[in-house]
């Protein structure tokens, strides 16, 4: 299963990818942090160091990744502002690289799909220059990374 992306416009990029699982189940992979720290630390050599995550309207996130080595990190801060368990979730993210990022919109839809789920993730940000240079991080990368590490969670099994 592979993560695709599309520019929905100068501001705004699709993600989609299937799991295995049902919506429930990668539902719960995205908001409890004991899971998350199981598959969401992007290419090798990452590590997610610290990891909070409130799925509530006004809940908080919080996650650090730092290089198995030591060479660097960097941080992700949030707020979730609406859920509709296990179906939507709509979060505001900024990253500190060191310095904080413009904020990022997402909406998330856990759409059941036959025996899976299908993610159909939307980030939306204010300009076309914060989008172009999130996707020249190879942030897309990172996260196929993670997702192909979260189906080897075997939720659906």
């Amino acid at each position: 299963m592979t993560m695709t992306t599309e520019r929905l416009s100068p501001t705004s990029l699709r993600v989609t990818r299937r799991f295995a699982a049902p919506p429930a189940l990668v539902w719960q992979a995205h908001t409890d942090p004991d899971l998350i720290r199981r598959w969401l630390f992007g290419p090798d050599g990452w590590v997610l160091t610290r990891c909070e995550h409130d799925a509530r309207p006004g809940g908080k996130m919080f996650y650090r990744w730092e290089m198995e080595d030591g060479s660097g990190g960097f941080e992700l801060t949030g707020e979730v502002l609406e859920v509709d368990p296990p179906h939507r979730m709509k979060h505001v993210e900024i990253m500190h690289l060191p310095d904080p990022t413009p904020p990022n919109t997402v909406v998330t839809r856990f759409i059941a799909d036959g025996s899976g789920t299908l993610m159909d993730m939307v980030m939306t940000v204010d300009d076309a220059a914060t989008m172009e240079a999130m996707i020249a991080t190879g942030m897309t990368e990172g996260m196929e990374a993670s997702y192909t590490r979260l189906d080897g969670l075997g939720l659906g099994s």
